[in-house]
Formats: structure tokens, C-alpha cells, sequence
């Protein structure tokens, strides 16, 4: 609920047929202004149907159909968005097989946002116009998965060894030594950062930062106190915490567990809701 107008929430049955990418649909006749809360994954949004969602930047707003946005996508606070009859799928792609589907590094994004006509050609439009021709859900859910299938065969790994510094951070929440991850995995610190920043898209000290805040965040819109949250999830001290979520969302921790974007997430992304407390 935002507002007086309720989202409609859907997410598939089955997981998707690339590790690392799940999605979710949106229908949301009356999106008033809301902050885009940074998450730890390349964003997809292929919108279908009458509305246009607005995207207010530092650029001024900018009306978007699809769009692909990088790691850490409106941090600071800098992007809002509105829109009226927005109806959408959202796809969430892992870092580590963002560049197979994308066709370019996460890095090329610069933690803004393209559209996603200019990385797609026409494959884009054509999956926008199937959406919208689509019955139900369940069909939107497998013709975008069907796309993200066939051009993560097609397109390129990451290293091995990045792939697995970025799985290290996640399953650690975050909290992990990132100094010790080039010794793991062989390499030099200096190779790792290099690797690891031009595959996905940001350096692994910003990457521990953002999955951290991430399941911090989470953790306080479920309503657990701001006390409790830095305790236990690797921050020095409450106001420790405080500076990390100003810095990712321009917003106070009371501020950012009122955000109707983080709410709908348990409908949207059931099993990562749970896996986060």
C-alpha cells in the first residue's frame, strides 16, 4: 500500500533458468514519488501496457519504457520515481551473469541507468510488445525469461575468480574481509580490484558496503530496531549505521523503513525476504 492505491505484486512459480536472476511484475495505477532504494544487482525494467513510469534525476525527470540500471542504482537519495498505470517486470540480475545477459560490463553502467533498447536493439521492443499481448503473469514471467536464457548462453563469463570473491561477499552478508579475498582466490589484490570492478560494475569494498546496507534496510522496514541492526550486521555502532544509510539513500534508517519500494519486497522477492533476517 502507498498511499491510497494499492501495488499489485506478482512473482513467478518457478525460479528463473539462469542462477542469479529472479523477477517480479508490477502493476501500479498511481505511483506518487518514491525514492529508488540501491540494491546489490544489475536492474532490469520492461514496462508494457498505457502508463510511462518518470525517472527524476540529477538530469531533471526523464519518461522510461526499459531500462537497465547498474549495482547501487540510486544512491545517495538521487533518483525518485512516479507515474500513473505503471505496469512492469522487474528482473534483478547477480552481478556475476549481468554481462552474459547485457551484452556489456555492469561497469558500463556507471551505477546510472540506460535504456535498455540501446543495449538490445530490438529484441527490447519486441519483448515489451509480448508482454503486453500476454494473458497473465505466468506468460510475461516466461517470455522474459526466455529472452534471459538464450542471451546468457550466447554472451561471456566472468572469471572464475570473481565470480567467487562476489558469492564470498554475499553469503557473508557483507561482513567479510575483502582484503583476504585476492589471497583466497591466488591473485594479486591489485589483479582482483582490476577484474572484479570492470566485470561488475563496482570495486569489492563498495560491493560489501552495498549488501550489508541491503539487508540492513530490509531488516528495518520488517521493523526490527535500528539498535538491533547495527549490532548484528557488522556496524560499529547505531550511528555507524546511520551515516552508511544516509550515504546509500539521502534518508534517516526511520526514514528508509517506511519506504513503500523495500514493504512490497516480500511479496515480490518471498525467499530473499526470508534469507535477510
Amino acid at each position: 500500500m502507498h498511499g491510497a492505491t494499492a501495488w499489485g505484486v506478482a512473482s513467478p512459480r518457478r525460479p528463473s533458468g539462469v542462477p542469479g536472476v529472479t523477477m517480479a511484475g508490477f502493476h501500479i495505477p498511481d505511483l506518487r514519488t518514491i525514492r529508488m532504494v540501491p540494491h546489490p544487482a544489475v536492474t532490469l525494467l520492461v514496462g508494457f501496457g498505457a502508463g510511462t513510469p518518470v525517472l527524476d534525476e540529477a538530469g531533471g525527470p526523464r519518461p522510461v519504457g526499459n531500462v537497465a540500471a547498474g549495482p547501487g542504482f540510486g544512491s545517495g537519495g538521487a533518483v525518485l520515481a512516479r507515474g500513473e498505470n505503471v505496469e512492469c517486470v522487474q528482473v534483478r540480475l547477480s552481478p556475476v551473469v549481468a554481462r552474459a545477459v547485457l551484452g556489456v560490463s555492469p561497469a558500463d553502467l556507471d551505477g546510472a541507468f540506460v535504456d535498455l533498447d540501446d543495449l538490445w536493439g530490438r529484441e527490447a521492443s519486441r519483448l515489451r510488445d509480448r508482454l503486453s499481448g500476454a494473458p497473465s503473469w505466468r506468460d510475461r514471467f516466461a517470455l522474459t525469461d526466455a529472452l534471459l536464457v538464450r542471451r546468457h548462453q550466447a554472451g561471456p563469463p566472468v572469471d572464475p575468480e570473481v565470480a567467487w570473491a562476489w558469492r564470498r561477499i554475499v553469503s557473508g552478508r557483507g561482513l567479510v574481509r575483502v582484503e583476504g579475498l585476492a589471497v583466497e582466490v591466488g591473485w594479486s589484490r591489485k589483479r582482483l580490484w582490476s577484474r572484479f570492478r570492470a566485470q561488475l560494475g563496482l570495486p569489492p569494498k563498495r560491493a560489501a558496503k552495498l549488501v550489508r546496507f541491503d539487508r540492513a534496510a530490509h531488516r528495518l522496514t520488517a521493523g526490527e530496531g535500528a539498535a538491533r541492526v547495527a549490532a548484528e550486521g557488522g556496524y560499529a555502532d547505531q550511528s555507524h549505521l546511520h551515516r552508511e544509510v544516509v550515504a546509500f539513500t539521502g534518508a534517516t534508517p526511520s526514514a528508509v523503513a517506511e519506504e513503500p519500494f523495500l514493504a512490497v519486497d516480500h511479496l515480490a522477492w518471498p525467499g530473499l525476504s526470508r534469507s535477510r533476517r
